[in-house]
């Protein structure tokens, strides 16, 4: 069945395990970890297409789909439900040669080549469901035809001392890419891809059936695709991003773009009407600060009863924080209890966890003797850290604590 042709169809790649996020994503996937006090993460890629007036989008789970699954329902949140576009959940299935789990990005993309066909579209955007931006993906897309180009790829500008860190590309004066090199130890250029691709869809789709016949193919963008088509002499072409980008794939890096909120020139400003980021959120009384609490430079999300002292943190909603307990530098994520005389610094709390009374969670920098020892403390979700138990920074924690007398 045809559905009436859109000429960008966006996929966006949601299915990653997350492992280097530890207990956070143990039982999500990592697109579906909260941001920002009312945000998660993949509300960033979500609204960018919104607000770029892409219509059809659709999004590749696999790992631990269920809470992603729910939280993009029927798209309504990011105005991505009308009857014959929107949001669509694609989940590996049953084929007629048999069930095939996703064995790279660019084989994620090759079964469903069939969702994408039904658009005949001209164009196709990948990206990415663990980066926080705002993007005119529009403007891009202008760029690539402009150029003529069958592959143009985002790029923004680190450190030289960083870009080993990425997928680097090599341009001539006009923008043209003629080499990619995937973490180099000494890179030639400071262009670091960012995962996110306008390819036009005809030659995108020749390339991706052709590499599923590639013995020994990882079926992967940057390994496979994107070498080939450069090998090939393909028109590619780099995009230059200016503007934030994070890619929250890392425990440092999430509590770090957590932290740039709270930053009055932060680049990333969410109150911003004219590119209005969407979430599906309950709806929730306003925050309670009581007389007894003090809160200084901190977010604090609808629903959170706060009665002990906050600095430096963001807060989601429904979270307690009792009098004499004390949070800094922190992240508290939907519904977590920090009871009586709790300390939680330099911390993430996953949802629905309770911080016994006089508990302490991680350590500033300042106070770790042992500089190596030091970094941010992460409790799962679900937990209950028993009265006066110890955290050390650096700890993940996936279970249960008794507490000490």
């Amino acid at each position: 069945m045809l559905y009436p042709k859109q000429e960008v169809v966006a996929m966006l790649l949601a299915g990653g395990q997350g492992s280097r996020l530890g207990v956070l994503t143990h039982k999500i996937a990592k697109p579906a970890v909260p941001y920002g006090g009312k945000y998660r993460i993949i509300d960033f890629p979500l609204s960018n297409c919104v607000n770029s007036g892409i219509e059809a989008v659709g999004v590749l789970t696999q790992y631990q789909p269920l809470v992603l699954n729910e939280y993009i329902g029927s798209g309504q949140p990011w105005d991505l439900d009308s009857m014959n576009s929107g949001v669509r959940v694609l989940s590996p299935y049953q084929q007629v040669n048999g069930a095939d789990w996703y064995s790279g990005t660019a084989n994620a993309i090759y079964q469903n080549i069939n969702y994408i066909d039904r658009y005949n579209p001209d164009y196709v955007v990948i990206l990415s469901g663990d980066h926080i931006y705002k993007m005119d993906y529009s403007k891009m897309i202008a760029f690539h035809k402009e150029h003529q180009a069958d592959c143009t790829i985002a790029v923004i500008d680190v450190p030289l001392a960083e870009a080993s860190r990425f997928g680097i590309m090599n341009t001539n004066p006009d923008g043209s890419i003629y080499e990619f090199e995937e973490k180099p130890a000494h890179p030639k250029s400071t262009n670091a891809s960012m995962g996110i691709y306008v390819f036009s869809w005809d030659k995108l789709r020749k390339y991706l059936i052709e590499d599923e016949d590639v013995e020994g193919s990882e079926h992967d963008f940057g390994k496979n695709i994107l070498p080939r088509m450069l090998e090939d002499g393909q028109r590619m072409f780099a995009y230059e991003f200016q503007g934030y980008w994070k890619d929250v794939g890392t425990i440092d890096s999430l509590w770090e773009s957590n932290m740039d909120l709270l930053d009055p020139n932060t680049p990333l400003d969410l109150s911003d009407e004219s590119w209005k980021i969407y979430s599906r959120n309950p709806v929730v009384p306003p925050q309670y600060i009581a007389d007894t609490a003090n809160v200084q430079n901190s977010l604090i999300a609808d629903g959170c009863n706060i009665a002990g002292t906050i600095d430096f943190s963001v807060l989601f909603s429904n979270v307690v924080v009792k009098p004499g307990a004390v949070v800094q530098d922190s992240i508290i994520m939907p519904g977590s209890v920090i009871e009586e005389g709790a300390v939680v610094q330099y911390a993430i709390v996953s949802e629905n966890t309770v911080i016994g009374k006089n508990a302490v969670i991680g350590m500033r920098p300042e106070d770790c003797e042992d500089k190596d020892k030091w970094g941010i403390a992460v409790i799962g979700d679900n937990l209950h850290i028993g009265q006066g138990v110890k955290v050390d920074p650096q700890a993940m924690i996936s279970t249960d604590i008794e507490g000490v007398e």
